[in-house]
């Protein structure tokens, strides 16, 4: 990898956007050029400010016509949903894109006329794009490939993600949207489907690399009632509503699975299932000829998870940069791309 500086643009200042927009600020490799916001009251603010820092003499536009001109090595895209016009605009303009949205983990996987249309603007700009972030991505890509690289065999991978809401004060959040406290026979399966477009894509990038077969892609979705009346940040959680919840989603090889992500969410642990749930973070289980347990913990305070958290997700991109920029045009994964290591001093 080179040692040159990359001139990079922070699209979007949400939660994760600001973490990242943060993070090239103080990267002794990487100098902010531009920030792209969408709405008006951000317009013409300095990108120090919104990052909570200082100026930094970088003012904040909602014109693309503006970012394109600066003529940036990279885009961080971490905008909610994503623009196609607006992502083959930079890439044609051979602006490289380091994103974490999902639906570009997997070309593979990609509508092959969204595809064929995201490839051309790469092979116009000579630009490349990648997604990543921390799940999917790290835990789903990243590791995985460290831990399976001393396998010979491999009979399923297991990835489970827990997490603890019971002192997140969102009651919108976990009754309305989530569908915590509701009947669990009238609880949305649907939800399931989310986990499965934004997993799915990231796991079988993957088995493809490894050449593990395998002959669908399935979603899955199970709730767990609570046994007994709790209270949480955000309210009471009647016993025999649902209490904890599991969607995932497994590549089925021969109808078993060979690789799978669970994404175990609770709201109390006292549940009427056998789940195991553990403490927020991550378990990867590695089942073959050189068999794994890791056991990932993450040892903040819960009252420290909100600025601790949104790291996470936004620090890999960061770091993926110079690789992204110096990748061959296309959409590229994790498995065509170098280890990605941060530069840190």
């Amino acid at each position: 990898m080179t040692n040159r500086s990359y001139r990079v643009v922070q699209w979007a200042t949400g939660n994760i956007g600001t973490r990242s927009l943060r993070a090239v600020i103080e990267h002794p490799d990487l100098e902010l050029v531009g920030l792209r916001v969408h709405s008006a009251d951000k317009a013409g603010k300095d990108a120090g400010e919104l990052a909570g820092i200082g100026a930094v003499g970088v003012k904040a536009t909602n014109s693309i016509d503006d970012i394109v001109a600066l003529r940036p090595d990279c885009v961080l895209y971490m905008q909610e949903g994503y623009d196609l016009d607006d992502v083959c605009r930079l890439l044609e303009s051979g602006i490289n894109i380091v994103s974490t949205r999902s639906e570009f983990h997997n070309p593979g996987l990609i509508d092959p006329n969204l595809k064929a249309r995201i490839e051309e603007a790469c092979r116009r700009g000579g630009a490349s794009i990648h997604s990543t972030g921390s799940s999917p991505g790290f835990i789903t890509e990243a590791l995985p490939i460290v831990l399976t690289s001393i396998s010979r065999r491999l009979d399923c991978l297991t990835i489970d993600e827990y997490a603890d809401l019971s002192s997140r004060d969102s009651p919108n959040l976990l009754f309305n949207v989530m569908g915590f406290g509701s009947d669990p026979a009238s609880f949305d399966q649907r939800r399931s489907e989310h986990i499965r477009l934004a997993f799915g894509p990231s796991l079988a990038v993957i088995a493809d690399a490894m050449s593990v077969r395998y002959d669908s892609i399935q979603g899955t979705g199970e709730v767990a009632p609570a046994r007994q009346d709790v209270t949480i940040a955000a309210g009471v959680i009647k016993a025999g509503t649902v209490g904890a919840q599991r969607m995932g989603v497994s590549l089925i090889r021969d109808g078993k699975p060979v690789m799978r992500f669970r994404a175990n969410w609770y709201a109390t642990r006292d549940v009427d299932a056998d789940w195991d749930l553990r403490e927020t973070g991550w378990r990867v289980l590695v089942e073959g000829d050189t068999p794994l347990d890791v056991s990932i913990r993450f040892p903040v305070a819960p009252e420290d998870y909100a600025a601790f958290t949104p790291g996470l997700t936004a620090h890999r991109p960061v770091n993926a940069i110079p690789y992204v920029c110096e990748a061959p045009p296309g959409i590229r994964t994790t498995a065509d791309l170098p280890q990605i290591i941060a530069k840190l001093g």
